[in-house]
């Protein structure tokens, strides 16, 4: 169980699933006034690398629309908020927002049909796809890629939509945009589909992202701007050199500098105790990092969920929705591993915490650097990254390793204590080769003991109706536990794993013939939890399966 933040008491009111948005309607309304205020005071405040937001051409859905925004997420004009974030203005914003100005205090004012009016909602990704009975998994795979396929993109008008120059693949349903991390495991799929000139194009625009706006957002929307994800941009780097050769590492050099630099903004000047934006440097000196989000307002893309998860908080609205933010930019958004009190959403508090599998992320950033540098004869530079990386690794084994429990856990800075709370994260120093082999073999065993489950490995041991929780298992989890674990010849569990994970995508796929973003990896139900329905595409479920299917051919039977 996750330890309780010490000198907060936690409101009580635990949220399970989609819970949260039974806050009743009119108590929405009542604080719609005090949000929009407090909105107006942040929307200035985005923070460093959110200067382009502030630019025209990429400010976010909540700012160009204002209020009228906020009036149509708090209404649920539609079912999921993230429709009206990624909807097509028919016309100037401004122009909208004036008319909606003057006619909103009309007796005959209707809102839904003025939003219909003015704006193209969004079709689910994938739509067009359909499935062929008996179809060989892998064949619908390389067939999927080509429905998931956008780009290169055509800027559109009063669209949140950021135009990218080369192609990309999108994970399907309502994720219609590239995804930073989840972008890595669907590249692990092309490269066995035949469409390594899709990852390559894909890496691009990774690059491109950086050198414009600093930063790999988490999507290529301008809502998701001021936040990244975990950074696997290292490890893609490593995956097209496995196949260009080293050249690669020269190429993406300034790129990986480029992140490198976002990720460890402020280090310099962080006080002991104390964090800055993403850098957290502890109370001895040492500095790690943790995720976080240059906006303090509520998700566009979430916008009602929010504002309701705020209102049920006991703590300032604005600190609540920066932990929300940090929790999407973790890519678990959303778990346990975040809550003060191991079980409520209201008592979030994902910037408080150091995460195993970011800092493991960072550890092989800083490892991958320095071998481009090498490469690129700057061995002064090599040997400060190579330093930098020691240093990481040094500190992760000295306050997320645990003997005793024999695994890695997440780390409270601002408490100075573990959160002695299993989860899948921890393999991910396994993946990223920070663990010594007898490390290892303890991971291991604790996850064959706690994590392992009939369908594959659950992300966490608390069933908290989240989706990144038990019983859920994902994709990308799957991967990092199986190469991790085969990375030091712990071949029989991780062989267990990927035999459990394929059996039960496989059993759906042949079912309803699709794949889906998650699944329940303890019974034969289908994953639920979260802010939205179960989706289905799904990119990183293809990409993992189809390399699973290339590595242990025999469980295709």
């Amino acid at each position: 169980m996750m330890s309780s933040t010490v000198g907060e008491r936690p409101s009580g009111a635990a949220v399970r699933g989609r819970g949260v948005l039974g806050v009743r309607r009119r108590s929405l309304f009542a604080g719609w006034l005090a949000v929009v205020a407090t909105i107006a005071v942040n929307a200035s405040a985005l923070g460093q690398a959110a200067a382009a937001v502030e630019a025209p051409d990429y400010a976010p859905p909540q700012q160009v629309f204002g209020e009228l925004f906020g009036q149509v997420q708090l209404a649920q004009v539609f079912p999921d908020g993230k429709t009206f974030a990624d909807a097509q203005a028919k016309r100037p914003p401004a122009q909208i927002l004036a008319d909606y100005r003057r006619l909103r205090t009309a007796s005959s004012f209707d809102l839904r049909q003025f939003v219909a009016e003015n704006f193209t909602p969004p079709r689910p990704a994938g739509s067009d796809f359909h499935s062929i009975p008996d179809e060989d998994v892998r064949q619908h795979i390389d067939r999927l890629w080509r429905s998931l396929e956008r780009g290169p993109d055509v800027a559109e008008k009063y669209s949140s939509r950021i135009a990218l120059p080369f192609r990309y693949v999108v994970p399907g349903g309502r994720f219609d945009e590239i995804y930073y991390w989840d972008s890595y495991f669907t590249m692990l799929g092309l490269e066995e589909s035949g469409r390594h000139d899709l990852v390559v194009d894909m890496v691009k625009n990774f690059a491109w992202l950086i050198d414009r706006f600093g930063h790999i957002p988490n999507g290529n929307r301008t809502y998701f701007l001021s936040r990244s994800q975990p950074p696997f941009f290292a490890a893609m780097v490593e995956l097209l050199a496995a196949r260009d050769g080293d050249a690669v590492y020269r190429t993406y050099l300034p790129q990986l500098q480029k992140e490198h630099d976002y990720w460890m903004s402020g280090a310099a000047a962080v006080q002991p105790g104390t964090a800055s934006r993403r850098v957290v440097r502890l109370a001895e000196g040492t500095v790690l990092n943790r995720y976080w989000d240059d906006s303090q307002t509520p998700r566009d893309e979430a916008y009602r969920e929010d504002v309701a998860i705020a209102k049920a908080s006991y703590r300032p609205s604005t600190d609540v929705y920066r932990d929300l933010r940090a929790g999407a930019e973790s890519g678990w958004d959303f778990g346990s591993r975040w809550f003060a009190d191991g079980r409520a959403l209201t008592s979030i508090r994902t910037t408080d915490i150091v995460p195993v599998d970011l800092n493991s992320l960072l550890f092989n950033l800083e490892t991958v650097l320095a071998k481009s540098y090498a490469l690129a004869a700057d061995n002064g530079r090599a040997s400060q990254l190579r330093k930098a990386a020691a240093q990481r690794k040094a500190a992760m084994q000295r306050l997320l390793w645990n003997a005793p429990a024999g695994a890695y856990f997440d780390y409270d800075w601002r408490h100075r204590h573990a959160i002695f709370s299993l989860s899948i994260a921890t393999l991910y120093p396994l993946f990223f080769h920070v663990a010594d082999q007898p490390q290892a073999e303890a991971v291991a065993l604790a996850v064959r003991q706690n994590l392992l489950k009939a369908n594959g490995v659950a992300t966490t041991r608390i069933d908290t109706g989240q989706q990144w929780d038990a019983p859920n298992g994902w994709a990308p989890l799957q991967w990092i536990a199986i190469d991790g674990l085969r990375k030091y010849g712990q071949d029989t569990l991780a062989a267990t794993i990927a035999q459990r994970w394929v059996a039960k995508n496989l059993r759906v796929y042949r079912a309803t013939g699709k794949l889906v973003e998650k699944y329940d990896v303890t019974t034969d139900n289908a994953a639920g939890g979260g802010e939205y329905p179960l989706q289905d595409g799904f990119g990183w479920t293809n990409g993992v399966l189809r390399r699973l299917l290339a590595d242990y051919p025999a469980l295709l039977q």
